[in-house]
């Protein structure tokens, strides 16, 4: 398993003087081996937050970076155990992490308040734990302490909860059905399933996922009743879109998934206000991210595409990371999957 810990000198070498080979600038990119890589949330005192996703919900932490000069610390958590999704893999080249940022200090003001996108300005939604027994998996969260935003027993759908993490993000809990029939909840069958984000316009939202992205729509559900849609995106790596009944989860046990939720009518509503991406005050959560075969060939396929970058690899210090908007203006990071290899 990854257990190193990086040095903030290491990272930024990496960043910002480590060329490119020449034999890559060349080469093409292959959207098919593109992954989801992970989620971003500001936290306000990490070891809380660490408690919370180490501890109660058993992820593991595969890496770590301290920034002292620019006074900031980032945290990698993933399930990571034998029976793990992505269990082992190089954090780079794998789905299904959580990035926690730390401003260092935030934990002494009584001020900070991350905020999770849940109350106005709306734009985030929250994060999914896929879990193998889901009543006995919310009996022990109840039994740990954990708050609940909704529980089992709550509003009309009894197969899902939100708990709360210690900056109040949301985090759906979700049952896995070939799973459901074990006796006890065992954290090692658990999953980080999804991050969900809200979008003005589906169609023009799901163009960029599917065209620019390579991602698949492997789920879809209309609540005509509710008027919303939630749309389910991920990479397949060639194992296809599961059959979908309608009611059981295909895609419970699977991590790297991206859910976008449409409320309708607001395409063509001319007062609407946009989304909040996080990344202006009041801040909370910050982006996703992407892994890519050939990093270089990707940002130039995207800028030739007329992606709108919010950072080119060009553009500052770290020449290996870059940021894209999509078009709801959330960020999504770039990154190249030989980065925790260098």
């Amino acid at each position: 398993m990854l257990r190193a810990v990086h040095r903030a000198s290491l990272f930024k070498n990496q960043l910002r003087s480590t060329p490119i080979a020449p034999a890559l600038r060349t080469m093409s990119t292959d959207l098919s081996t593109y992954k989801f890589n992970h989620t971003m949330l500001r936290v306000k005192d990490p070891q809380a937050s660490l408690k919370f996703y180490r501890d109660t919900l058993g992820m593991s932490l595969v890496n770590k970076w301290d920034f002292e000069e620019d006074k900031f610390s980032l945290y990698f958590l993933a399930y990571d155990s034998e029976g793990a999704t992505e269990g082992g893999k190089p954090w780079s080249d794998r789905e299904g992490i959580l990035e926690l940022t730390h401003n260092h200090g935030t934990e002494n003001d009584p001020d900070f308040k991350p905020h999770n996108g849940n109350s106005d300005p709306r734009g985030f939604g929250h994060i999914c734990i896929s879990v193998d027994n889901i009543q006995a998996a919310c009996e022990r969260l109840e039994k740990a302490g954990v708050k609940f935003q909704k529980r089992l027993t709550d509003g009309r759908q009894k197969d899902i909860a939100f708990a709360l993490d210690p900056d109040n993000y949301w985090v759906e809990i979700i049952g896995q059905p070939q799973k459901a029939n074990v006796a006890e909840t065992d954290l090692k069958n658990y999953r980080f399933n999804h991050t969900m984000i809200r979008v003005k316009d589906p169609r023009a939202s799901l163009k960029f996922y599917t065209e620019q992205l390579g991602m698949e729509v492997v789920r879809k559900k209309v609540f005509d009743e509710a008027k919303f849609t939630l749309y389910f995106l991920a990479y397949t790596h060639g194992a296809g879109v599961p059959a979908d009944d309608g009611r059981t989860n295909p895609v419970a046990d699977r991590e790297g998934i991206l859910e976008l939720t449409h409320n309708h009518g607001t395409e063509s509503d001319p007062n609407f206000t946009p989304y909040h991406t996080g990344n202006d005050e009041p801040k909370g959560y910050g982006h996703i991210a992407i892994s890519v075969d050939n990093i270089e060939a990707a940002c130039k396929r995207f800028e030739e595409n007329g992606v709108t970058f919010k950072k080119k690899l060009t553009d500052g210090r770290m020449n290996n990371i870059a940021f894209m908007l999509d078009p709801d203006g959330y960020w999504i990071e770039v990154i190249p999957k030989e980065l925790a290899k260098e």
